[in-house]
């Protein structure tokens, strides 16, 4: 079963093949069956991608007119919030409370949000600190007219912006990117030079900016706040006296606690992800994403330690710049290992996602990178 992406807030629904039409092939010709729903629905709602593809997994029989004996396993994979998707269905909360209860084999998240709070954290935190930094954001709230300031915001904070690339400037522009890295998991190859840079996803993200906190179309109350949240864009064991006066001064929102509560009678509106699965799964991510950023693989290990189910995880690195930026072969290979793993094979290698120093490498995500990217530093022996 195949979760797509983030489809937008149009009418129109549409059903993608996994990754793509050549990987969908290659998956027939490994002897897999697979099968993709549009979902019921577009906007940010992760309980319809679940529900739709559950309820479309329990149609195989139907749908290929009884010609085939019922499958021996059934898996799950999607990208981006079907990576949410993906990673939500095999949680002990989906199971036990949807309306289509499939269990899934093994999932394999790619470029996923796999720690849904903090995706939201993170586009509430980037824009408005966007916005204190390019000197808008002392008294205002995040939704009072952030996209009219854009282009005000944008050129207070980068030096040279095209179709490809937006360069920082010196001070407040290198502020922001140093806040983001920090915010998106700490020092890492691709981040600052490459993926902070990147025109398509500076725009997706400060697009989000203006949010009064709610999800549109999913809930109705405000899951973003940063009341406790500290802002560094130096790396030092404690705030420098700019970064304790810069805290100071930002706007502070608050959260509502009873913005996603469990439901009678289905899943939440956002279904959780605790680390609660018993099955393999094997998540990928490129280092240098913005938009769904590296991070999330950090908050997934943490959720799953506090289970004792970090041996069911396998994660890697990806040095890429873009969002879900995967080459062929490394879809390909890990398909396969994940596909050797959940049938009884050995537990394949991965890619430590928790130890800065090791993070922090100029070589750290060569182990599984399989294709060089333009502006990205090739790995060699």
């Amino acid at each position: 079963m195949y979760a797509h992406g983030y489809a937008g807030t149009g009418e129109a629904l549409n059903v993608t093949p996994p990754i793509s039409a050549d990987f969908g092939n290659y998956m027939l010709s490994q002897g897999y069956a697979w099968a993709a729903s549009s979902y019921s629905a577009n906007y940010y709602d992760v309980r319809a991608g679940i529900e739709d593809t559950n309820a479309l997994a329990q149609q195989f029989g139907v749908l290929t007119q009884n010609r085939y004996t019922a499958p021996k396993a059934t898996y799950i994979m999607g990208v981006s919030m079907g990576g949410n998707v993906a990673a939500a269905a095999v949680e002990a909360e989906t199971l036990a409370t949807a309306k289509h209860k499939v269990r899934y084999d093994a999932a394999m998240p790619l470029c996923g949000v796999l720690d849904p709070p903090y995706e939201f954290q993170w586009l509430g935190d980037y824009t408005l600190n966007a916005q204190q930094l390019a000197g808008y954001g002392a008294a205002s709230s995040p939704a009072s007219g952030f996209q009219a300031l854009l282009p005000d915001i944008t050129a207070g904070l980068f030096s040279s912006v095209t179709d490809t690339t937006w360069t920082p400037n010196a001070v407040q522009g290198a502020r922001l990117r140093d806040v983001a890295l920090n915010l998106t998991g700490g020092p890492r190859p691709v981040f600052d030079a490459v993926g902070f840079e990147s025109a398509t996803w500076q725009k997706a993200v400060l697009g989000t900016g203006g949010s009064d906190g709610t999800i549109n179309g999913i809930l109705a109350k405000p899951i973003y706040g940063n009341p406790d949240v500290t802002y560094r864009w130096t790396q030092g064991a404690a705030p420098t006296a700019a970064e304790t006066a810069y805290n100071q001064s930002i706007l502070r929102v608050t959260a509502d606690p009873a913005a996603n509560p469990p439901q009678s009678g289905g899943l939440r509106w956002l279904p959780v992800i605790e680390g609660t699965f018993k099955v393999p799964v094997l998540t990928m991510h490129t280092l240098g994403d913005l938009y769904v950023p590296f991070g999330h693989e950090m908050h997934y290990f943490k959720a799953d330690q506090q289970n004792g189910n970090t041996v069911l995880l396998v994660q890697r690195a990806i040095r890429a710049a873009g969002h879900c930026e995967f080459a062929g072969p490394e879809v390909v290979t890990a398909f396969n290992d994940w596909m050797a793993w959940a049938s009884g094979g050995p537990r394949p290698a991965g890619d430590d996602v928790m130890t800065p120093s090791t993070i922090a490498d100029v070589k750290y995500g060569c182990k599984f990178t399989l294709a060089t990217r333009p502006g990205v530093d090739a790995c060699t022996p």
